[in-house]
C-alpha cells in the first residue's frame, strides 16, 4: 500500500540481530536462525491471517494445521500495533507460542490469563500512565486536560492516568476522545474545548497521525500557551516539529522509550546494488528518490524517457524520506532486543543438562524438535544484557523493567526542534522520577514552570475552602481563623500554634506571645509605684507632725494613740499596693491579697474605734449613764484587736486550705500570656472584701448618727465623709474588677486601694493639719472649750 522507512528500519534491526547471532559461533553453535516476514498492513484481519500462515508453515491460512518443512518455529516477533497484537496474542496463546512485541504497549496484554505467551521489550502503558501522572504531580499541575485516541492504546492509558491523578488530588478540566477512523472529524470541537478551558497542561495519549489535525486546527485558531504532556507514541516524532507548529507545541514534555545504540547497525547503508539480499532495498531507493531502479527485466534503454532513473549515487542518510524520529530508532533498538530474547531462550534450552532440566523428571527439550510451551518456559526466565550493556528480562506479566526517558522539545539557534533528555522514569528504582527542571525550556522560551490551576494558589495564612458544586481543585482562599496559621501555600486546614505562641499579622508563622503583667518597667506600673510611695509619705508626714504636736488639744482629742495607729495603717495601705506590681511569683501571690485585707481591716478598725469613742464620749456626759465605765483606751484597743483578728483568722484559713497561686492565662487575651494571681477560693476573696465593707458600713452608720454632736472635738462628720468615699470606691471597684483582665485588673485594684486610702487620709486628718499648721490660734484648750462646752474629751 505504501512504503514507510521506520517500518523498514525495524525490519532491518531484526535482520541485523539474526545475522549477528548466526555469525557468532559461540552463541548458538550448529544452529542457524532464519526469518519469515509477514506484512499485516496495520489490519487486524491480516495480522490474524499472517499468524495462522506462520503457524501452519504451509503458505496457506489453514487453522489447526501444521506442516513441518525445514525448520522449527521458535517464536513470533511483533506486531507494533497494540490492537493487532491483542488479536495475535489470543491466537498464539492457545498454542503457547512465544510472542515478543517491540512496540505494543497496551496494558491489557499484561493479563496472563488471556495472553499466557505474550512478552514485550517495551514497557506497558500501565507504567507509562503512572509515570505521566507522577510527572503532572511533580510540576504541581492540579487542573489538567486529557486527550486520548478512541482505541485500546488511548482508552486504557487514559483510564489508569485518571485514577492516578484522582488519587493525588488532581482534577480533570476536560477529557476528549480523538476519533481515529476520521482523525479530523472532531478536531474543531476539541480545539474549542481547549481554547475555552482554563487548564494550561494537557496530557495526550495519541500517535502523530491522529494528533496532527488537532495541531493544524490550533495553528489556524492561534491557540498557544498550553503545555503538552506527550505519551511515548508521539513525544519524538519529527513530523510535529515542523516550523509552523512551533508556536503551538514548543515546550512539550513527555515520555520516550529508553534509547540505546545497536553496535554496527546503520539503517542508511542499504544500497540495491551492494545489498541485493535486502528484498525491500529497491522499493526504498525508488521511494526515496522518486525514480525507477533498472534491472534485467526492465532495461534502461527500454524505459519511457519521462521516467527518472535511479543513479545509485545519491546519499540516503540525507534524504527527507528518512524519518529522523527518535522513536523510530528506539523502536528498532527494541526490535533488536526482541530477537535476542528468543535467541537467548533457545541458547538456554540448548545448554540444558540431562537429568537437570526444568521439565518432568528433570528432562530437557530437544533444540531440533521442541514444543512451544517448552521454549515459553525459557523465554519467561530469560535474563541477558544487550551489546550496549542494557539488561533484558521479563516479569511475571511478560513486561521488561519499566524505564522511560523524559524529553523536552527545545528550539536550537537555527529554529530546529531538538528532543533534549531532561530526566528519566524508572519504576524499579528507589527514586522513580528524576527531572532536571533547570534544563527544561517551556513554551515561549520560559524557564519557569508554568501553572495549570483552577483557582489561584492560596498563600500562607489562608486555607482552601471548597466551592459548592465545583471540583476540589476549584476553591476559595479563606483567611485562617483567629489563633490559627498556615505556613505553606494551598493549605487544606489551618493549625493552631503552641500554647506559648501566636500567629503573626499575616498568620503564616507562629511568634512568641507577649508576656503581660503589671511591671515596674512599663509606664503604668512605674506611675502607680511612684504614686503609691508618694502617697505613703503623706500619712507618714502627718504621723511625724502629730508626734511633734502630741501635747496640743487637737492631737490629744479622740485618743491620739488611735490616730498614730491609724496613720501607720494608712501608710501601710498605700505601700500594700506595691505587692500588686511586678512579676506575680508564688510568694507575692500568696501575700498580696492577705496583706491588703489585714492592713485595711486594721485601718477600718481604727476608724470604727475612733467613731465609737466619739459616741461614748458624748453619751457619757450624764453622770447616771452606764457608758461612763467604757470611757478609756481599753475599749478602743479591744475593738481594733478583735476586728483585725477576725480578718487575720479569715485570711489564714483561706491561705491554708485554698491558697492563691500564679497562673499563665493564655485564653483571656488572644496573643498574650497574662501572668496573674488566681485566688484559690473566690468565695474567700469576696468574704475578705465583704468583711471590710461590713466594718466600713458600721463605721459609716455610727459616724452618721453622731454627726450632729458638738463638733469642737467631734470627728464623726469627717469619718462619715471618709467612710462614704471608702464605700463608693470599693462598690465601684466590683464591676470594674470583674470586667477587666490582666494587668488592667490589677491596676484597677491598686487604684481603688490608693483612692480609698486617700479618702481616709484627706477626710479625717486634713482638717486637723489645717488647724495645726495654718490656724494655731484655734489649737488651744480655751478656744475648744468655748466651742464645745460641756463635752467630754478622751485623750
Amino acid at each position: 500500500m505504501r512504503f514507510r522507512f521506520q517500518n523498514y528500519q525495524w525490519l532491518q534491526a531484526i535482520v541485523f540481530a539474526i545475522d549477528e547471532i548466526n555469525r557468532n559461533p559461540d552463541f548458538l553453535p550448529n544452529v542457524t536462525l532464519g526469518l519469515w516476514m509477514y506484512d499485516t498492513c496495520s489490519a487486524v484481519s491480516r495480522a490474524l491471517e499472517g499468524s495462522i500462515w506462520i503457524l501452519t508453515q504451509s503458505g496457506k491460512s489453514v487453522p489447526n494445521y501444521r506442516c513441518h518443512r525445514k525448520a522449527q518455529l521458535a517464536g513470533i516477533i511483533g506486531d507494533y500495533s497494540s490492537t493487532n497484537t491483542i488479536s495475535m496474542a489470543r491466537l498464539l496463546g492457545l498454542s503457547k507460542y512465544p510472542q515478543v512485541s517491540y512496540l505494543s504497549t497496551s496494558s491489557i496484554l499484561s493479563d496472563r490469563s488471556q495472553f499466557p505467551s505474550f512478552f514485550r521489550t517495551i514497557p506497558s502503558d500501565d507504567f507509562q500512565s503512572r509515570g505521566l501522572a507522577q510527572l503532572v504531580i511533580h510540576f504541581g499541575w492540579t487542573w489538567v486536560g486529557l486527550l486520548a485516541m478512541d482505541n485500546d492504546y488511548g482508552q486504557q492509558g487514559i483510564l489508569i492516568l485518571r485514577q492516578e491523578l484522582a488519587n493525588a488530588g488532581v482534577c480533570i478540566a476536560f477529557s476528549e476522545n480523538i476519533l481515529t477512523a476520521v482523525a479530523n472529524k472532531n478536531a474543531l470541537h476539541i480545539v474549542r474545548v481547549i481554547r475555552s478551558s482554563s487548564a494550561k497542561a494537557i496530557v495526550i495519549f495519541s500517535n502523530e497521525a491522529s494528533l496532527l489535525p488537532i495541531v493544524e486546527e490550533m495553528v489556524v485558531q492561534n491557540v498557544t500557551g498550553r503545555t503538552w504532556i506527550a505519551s511515548e507514541s508521539w513525544s519524538t516524532f519529527a513530523l510535529l516539529s515542523i516550523a509552523k507548529y512551533q508556536p503551538v507545541l514548543s515546550g512539550t514534555i513527555g515520555f520516550a522509550m529508553r534509547s540505546g545504540e545497536i553496535p554496527g547497525f546503520n539503517p542508511d547503508s542499504v544500497h540495491p546494488s551492494k545489498s541485493p539480499e535486502h528484498i525491500f532495498g529497491v522499493q526504498l531507493w525508488e521511494k526515496a528518490f522518486d525514480c525507477k531502479w533498472p534491472n534485467q527485466k526492465n532495461p534502461v534503454n527500454s524505459l519511457n524517457n519521462t521516467i527518472k532513473l535511479c543513479s545509485g549515487n545519491d546519499a540516503l542518510e540525507n534524504h527527507q524520506i528518512r524519518n529522523n524520529s527518535t522513536r523510530a530508532s528506539t523502536a528498532a533498538y527494541s526490535a533488536y532486543g526482541s530477537v535476542y530474547a528468543i535467541a537467548s531462550a533457545l541458547k538456554d534450552l540448548k545448554s540444558c543438562e540431562t537429568s537437570r532440566g526444568p521439565f518432568h523428571h528433570g528432562t530437557c527439550a530437544d533444540i531440533t524438535d521442541f514444543q512451544p510451551w517448552q521454549l515459553l518456559h525459557y523465554v519467561q526466565n530469560v535474563r541477558f544484557r544487550n551489546a550496549d550493556g542494557a539488561e533484558v528480562s521479563f516479569d511475571q506479566h511478560g513486561n521488561p523493567p519499566p524505564s522511560y526517558d523524559i524529553v523536552n522539545w527545545q528550539r536550537d539557534a537555527w529554529g530546529n526542534t531538538q528532543y533534549v533528555k531532561v530526566g528519566r522514569y524508572d519504576s524499579s528504582a528507589p527514586q522513580k522520577l528524576l527531572v532536571n527542571t533547570t534544563a527544561i525550556m517551556w513554551a515561549g522560551g520560559n524557564t519557569q514552570i508554568p501553572l495549570s490551576l483552577c483557582s489561584p494558589i492560596c498563600p500562607p495564612g489562608f486555607w482552601k475552602a471548597s466551592k459548592l458544586g465545583e471540583p476540589p481543585c476549584c476553591f476559595m482562599c479563606v483567611p485562617c481563623p483567629q489563633g490559627e496559621m498556615s505556613n505553606k501555600s494551598d493549605s487544606v486546614t489551618c493549625s493552631k500554634c503552641p500554647w506559648d505562641q501566636w500567629p503573626n499579622e499575616r498568620q503564616d508563622q507562629c511568634i512568641p506571645k507577649t508576656i503581660e503583667f503589671l511591671s515596674y518597667y512599663e509606664p503604668l506600673g512605674a506611675a502607680l509605684a511612684v504614686i503609691s510611695v508618694g502617697l505613703s509619705l503623706i500619712p507618714s508626714g502627718i504621723l511625724v507632725m502629730f508626734i511633734y504636736f502630741r501635747k496640743t488639744p487637737i492631737v490629744k482629742a479622740n485618743n491620739r494613740t488611735l490616730s498614730y495607729l491609724l496613720l501607720f495603717a494608712l501608710c501601710l495601705c498605700f505601700l500594700s499596693s506595691l505587692f500588686f506590681i511586678g512579676f506575680p511569683s508564688a510568694e507575692t501571690c500568696l501575700l498580696r491579697q492577705a496583706a491588703f485585707g489585714i492592713i485595711f481591716a486594721l485601718c477600718i478598725s481604727c476608724v470604727l474605734a475612733k467613731t465609737m469613742m466619739v459616741v461614748i464620749a458624748f453619751k457619757a456626759i450624764n453622770p447616771k449613764s452606764n457608758l461612763r465605765r467604757w470611757v478609756g483606751r481599753q475599749l478602743a484597743y479591744m475593738v481594733v484587736t478583735i476586728c483585725t483578728l477576725i480578718q487575720v483568722l479569715l485570711c489564714v484559713a483561706w491561705l491554708s486550705y485554698l491558697p492563691t497561686f500564679s497562673e499563665y492565662n493564655t485564653y483571656s487575651q488572644p496573643g498574650n500570656i497574662i501572668i496573674e494571681c488566681i485566688e484559690g477560693s473566690p468565695v474567700a476573696f469576696w468574704c475578705m472584701l465583704g468583711y471590710l465593707g461590713f466594718l466600713a458600713t458600721i463605721s459609716f452608720i455610727v459616724a452618721f448618727l453622731s454627726r450632729k454632736l458638738p463638733d469642737s472635738f467631734n470627728e464623726a462628720k469627717f469619718i462619715t465623709f471618709s467612710m462614704l468615699a471608702f464605700l463608693v470606691a470599693w462598690i465601684s471597684f466590683i464591676p470594674a474588677y470583674l470586667s477587666t483582665r490582666g494587668k488592667y485588673m490589677v491596676a484597677m485594684e491598686i487604684f481603688t486601694i490608693l483612692s480609698s486610702s486617700s479618702a481616709l487620709v484627706s477626710c479625717i486628718f486634713f482638717p486637723k493639719c489645717y488647724i495645726i499648721l495654718l490656724r494655731p490660734e484655734m489649737n488651744i484648750k480655751e478656744f475648744l472649750v468655748d466651742r464645745g462646752r460641756g463635752s467630754t474629751h478622751v485623750t
